[in-house]
């Protein structure tokens, strides 16, 4: 059997878990997503124009429409879900709202803290409806202080957290494109399947916040550390020549990038210069100490980017990989689609999209050995699944059009 085939015969994780979306953009949607990779049945309810994402379509000079004319962007946050459209402002929306609650263990939301309130969907709302259900909220600055109720975006994350500065920049440099939405998603699932841990030891629900802000700074933990303990800062742009041979990126002879990491420098030393054929520098005091760790790096640097231009970035590779030293080719974002190391892992894994084709997306990034996890499907339209959801729920079909008639649903 395939790969693919023992992976369809495996059940997801979080198989039988119910979640209820009430979300938009991608940091609270997002978390969704990923636990519908995990298996769990996904209910993203929209009301009106829907989810804005799916307006979304521009950003940096970049066209991210799809074929049909939503924003792909879309597609990202709101895979294996299935969806309802449902006005929760009219008494038999929330009537709808709360049979979806009544027996769902997640409810996810990232809108604001007076929003929720004013609609019906605060923790202390829904937990009358349901004492155990986990109530997960993302948010842009966290659930107390001054800026708990204002909206946020990923730009607006990484500029309070100090990200913007983690490159060295003097200049405020955004990092893009979503990087940290994702990351917000991420820790919304991790908090979700945490509580989900707790709700089956302990028997209890309860609330969990993420916000932009927060998993900004847990990103930045090594950086913030040290910040604050011993008064530096970590985030500064520092010259190739600032660091040895074993510790750099060189351009090879193709024009393209390879780079190396090792520690310590003596443990790998005298092997780097034994494969790049430079055997001469380990007697050279000028270059290598009694130790066996290289000395003098911008003059180093100076001879191996020499070196580096006599061979092609992947002949480099073929010979270090060879040597078990620590490189990897430079890579732009495109050619990961083709890295033979992504695909054999299933890190790129293809998905056909309606209206797109076939394209590789990535894969779930964790392996299970008895269960399986990644797309299941594309993104709902707007209210997709309304009908079934609704008959799932015991609603007739003549209920169904009274609803429809009544603008509850669409």
């Amino acid at each position: 059997m395939s790969e693919s085939g023992k992976k369809q015969n495996k059940p997801g994780p979080l198989d039988g878990v119910k979640v209820v979306e009430y979300g938009v953009f991608h940091a609270g949607p997002g978390g969704g997503a990923i636990l519908g990779d995990l298996g769990a049945e996904v209910i993203k309810i929209e009301a009106g124009i829907g989810d804005p994402e799916r307006y979304w379509t521009h950003v940096a000079g970049i066209d991210m429409s799809a074929p049909n004319g939503e924003s792909l962007m879309h597609e990202v946050s709101n895979r294996n879900k299935k969806g309802i459209y449902l006005d929760i402002s009219k008494e038999k929306g929330r009537e709808i709202l709360h049979q979806l609650i009544k027996d769902a263990d997640v409810f996810l939301t990232n809108l604001r803290k007076s929003t929720k309130k004013k609609i019906g969907i605060d923790y202390q709302t829904v937990s009358k409806v349901n004492p155990k259900i986990i109530h997960a909220n993302v948010s842009g600055y966290g659930p107390e202080g001054p800026m708990s109720d204002l909206g946020a975006f990923d730009p607006l994350g990484q500029a309070r957290s100090g990200m913007m500065f983690v490159t060295g920049n003097p200049e405020p440099t955004l990092l893009h494109l979503g990087v940290l939405d994702q990351t917000t998603a991420i820790a919304a699932s991790h908090a979700i399947i945490t509580a989900l841990l707790v709700k089956e030891r302990k028997g209890i629900g309860q609330e969990v916040h993420v916000s932009l802000y927060s998993t900004a700074l847990w990103m930045q933990h090594p950086n913030l550390m040290l910040s604050n303990a011993i008064s530096v800062n970590p985030c500064v742009t520092s010259s190739r020549t600032e660091h040895s041979p074993l510790r750099n990126a060189f351009c090879c002879k193709d024009g393209k990038w390879i780079l190396g990491t090792h520690h310590p420098e003596e443990k790998y030393w005298t092997l780097f210069c034994n494969a790049t054929g430079q055997k001469q520098i380990l007697n050279d005091p000028t270059f290598t100490d009694k130790h066996r760790k290289p000395l003098n790096f911008p003059e180093l640097i100076e001879v191996f980017d020499k070196v580096f231009a006599t061979k092609t970035r992947d002949e480099w590779m073929e010979i270090f990989q060879k040597n078990k030293l620590m490189f990897s080719s430079v890579q732009q974002i495109h050619e990961v689609e083709n890295d033979e190391q992504a695909i054999v892992n299933n890190y790129v894994e293809p998905f056909d999209y309606p209206g797109i084709g076939k394209i590789n997306v990535p894969g779930y990034p964790i392996q299970f050995s008895e269960c399986s996890a990644g797309i299941k499907h594309n993104a709902p339209s707007i209210g997709e699944h309304t009908d079934q959801i609704l008959i799932d729920l015991g609603y007739s079909g003549e209920d169904i059009k009274k609803l429809r008639r009544e603008e509850i649903i669409k």
